[in-house]
């Protein structure tokens, strides 16, 4: 066989790894979480505004995981004029470029969110995805510590919005300052530092998913994951080593208890015995008038950082923020002091935060899992500065949108209202006329407000139609064939009742004579009937859920 002979080679369909197809259904569903997420950020007077998937490279910093590289971490071109540009990393880095180069149309503070997908160039594995929905909020301009306490009572605000109930969800607050304190206390102050600062903090960052001793192998020489990979630590001495996991652990006691009438303070003071742990970590979860003592873990810090300066500075805005959630009835159920919370990213600059749903999951190997971190954000001072020449203080907070839908879902909070499937006006005749009825009928569903389509198939295989029906789960079809237009009715078919009967039917005569879930009306009748029998539909769903 020539060449010329040979079929061509077809085009394999492929997606690339790290990216998923959406369905309507997670559409559905993430349209539904976002309008709820909008309505709590309007309500505290935040406005949308809108950046491009695009900026340059150097306007997103140098904020990427582990090189300067433009394509290390980000996906990178250049321009006709060989400027690098970049999918944005994040929504944070582009809103302080827009910030900047509209500063004086700006009204200070700005309050503003939005939401949109950003692209990482890492490795993909489970659940970990190349390209994911972020909804963030932002304050430019206010440089007192209450803007950033107001964006954790707006994250509580939004779990609770969302379905999550109090005790499935905390806010968790630390202070890059504080642990800023501790660094410097071990020798890792000053700039020529800053590149060993953001490899521990970015291990710390990784405490809920590899527990203690995988930081403390991130923090050491490196640690390889299942794959073979290894990641190269940080490089601290032992002695290092223990003194941040002694900070980042310290929360883990800090409750106050009423046993019998007497209130006393557990806090850790570092020496606790290994059986005093053992009983604690027992006695907390079990007491259910235990109560997380933000007080005692701001004092203990305070004692942690020493003549730090600028760790003092940081515990005394903990301190602040703390007083705020008290006066504005945010509890430590709701908001707590966290050492772990640190933030990997590096323009981070004073209060960091966390919002952590508290239940279990299953994992993909099987096990029990608490679910962690959906969203996190901080104060970052120094982002918009770098543009401007001038001090610019920020804060934000951002949501991963998928993260947080796959959360709701195993909670049942979304995706209860599900989207109805269009009611099919079906073809029984091709002429023009007839045509223009069907349509006609489709367009007096619509402009009442129903969903509704005329099939667009080959119509001269009726029993196609009523099988595309069923397949796309559409509740009613309407037919008119010639009788029914001589007659000026039509026919409408409960699609979701005829399916629920047809299981108690047990023959075709039967089935011919009961006429199942199928009712003639006349045209002008057509609508008030697809809207009644709508009506019931969702009455039996509702009942059906509620049983």
């Amino acid at each position: 066989m020539n060449d010329k002979q040979k079929k061509p080679q077809k085009l394999k369909a492929r997606l690339p790894r790290g990216f998923v197809d959406r369905s309507a259904a997670d559409i559905h569903a993430t349209n539904e979480m976002i309008a709820k997420i909008r309505e709590v950020y309007e309500r505290y007077g935040f406005d949308p505004v809108e950046t491009p998937l695009f900026e340059y490279t150097d306007a997103l910093g140098k904020f990427l995981p582990d090189s300067d590289r433009p394509n290390e971490g980000v996906f990178s071109l250049k321009d006709d004029d060989d400027q690098w540009m970049s999918l944005r990393y994040d929504l944070t880095a582009p809103l302080a470029r827009h910030v900047a180069e509209n500063f004086n149309d700006i009204q200070l503070p700005f309050r503003t969110y939005r939401a949109g997908y950003v692209f990482r160039n890492e490795k993909p594995g489970p659940g970990r995805f190349r390209q994911f929905m972020q909804f963030d909020a932002d304050t430019v301009g206010a440089p007192g510590v209450q803007a950033d306490a107001e964006m954790c009572m707006m994250m509580a605000d939004t779990m609770e919005a969302l379905g999550i109930k109090r005790g499935d969800y905390v806010i968790r607050v630390n202070n890059r300052k504080v642990l800023d304190g501790v660094l410097e206390a071990i020798g890792l102050g000053g700039e020529e530092n800053a590149g060993r600062r953001l490899n521990v903090l970015r291990a710390i960052d990784k405490l809920d998913k590899f527990g203690p001793e995988g930081v403390k192998l991130l923090l050491g020489e490196g640690r390889k994951d299942e794959s073979g990979d290894f990641t190269k630590g940080a490089g601290l001495n032992a002695e290092s080593i223990e003194t941040l996991m002694q900070f980042i652990s310290a929360d883990r006691y800090h409750y106050s208890v009423d046993m019998d009438g007497v209130d006393r303070a557990l806090q850790d003071d570092l020496t606790i015995a290994a059986s005093e742990n053992a009983l604690l970590s027992q006695l907390v979860p079990n007491d259910t008038k235990a109560r997380y003592d933000n007080d005692g873990l701001i004092r203990h810090w305070g004692s942690l950082v020493g003549g730090s300066a600028v760790g003092q500075e940081g515990v005394n805005e903990l301190d602040q923020m703390n007083g705020l959630f008290r006066a504005a009835g945010y509890g430590s159920k709701r908001i707590q002091m966290n050492t772990s919370v640190v933030r990997g990213l590096e323009y981070y600059t004073g209060p960091v935060f966390e919002a952590e749903l508290l239940f279990d999951v299953t994992n993909e190997k099987g096990e029990k899992v608490v679910f962690g971190s959906v969203g996190g954000g901080g104060r970052y001072d120094g982002l918009v500065s770098r543009f401007m020449g001038q001090p610019v203080p920020a804060t934000g907070f951002s949501i991963g949108v998928s993260r947080l839908m796959t959360a709701l879902k195993n909670l049942g909070k979304l995706g209860q209202d599900d989207v109805i499937a269009p009611v099919l006006v079906t073809v029984m005749d091709g002429d023009v006329e007839s045509m223009g009825r069907y349509q006609r009928f489709t367009q007096d569903l619509r402009n009442a407000g129903i969903r509704a389509e005329m099939y667009q198939g080959n119509w001269k295989k009726f029993g196609n139609q009523l099988k595309y029906a069923d397949r796309r789960g559409c509740p009613i079809a309407i037919i008119q064939g010639g009788d029914e237009r001589a007659q000026g009715v039509v026919q409408l078919k409960d699609l979701i009742e005829g399916k629920r009967l047809s299981g108690e039917i047990e023959d075709n005569a039967s089935w011919r004579e009961a006429r199942v879930a199928q009712d003639t009306v006349p045209e002008a009748d057509l609508v008030a009937k697809v809207k009644e029998i709508l009506a019931a539909q969702a009455e039996d769903h509702r009942r059906a859920k509620d049983a």
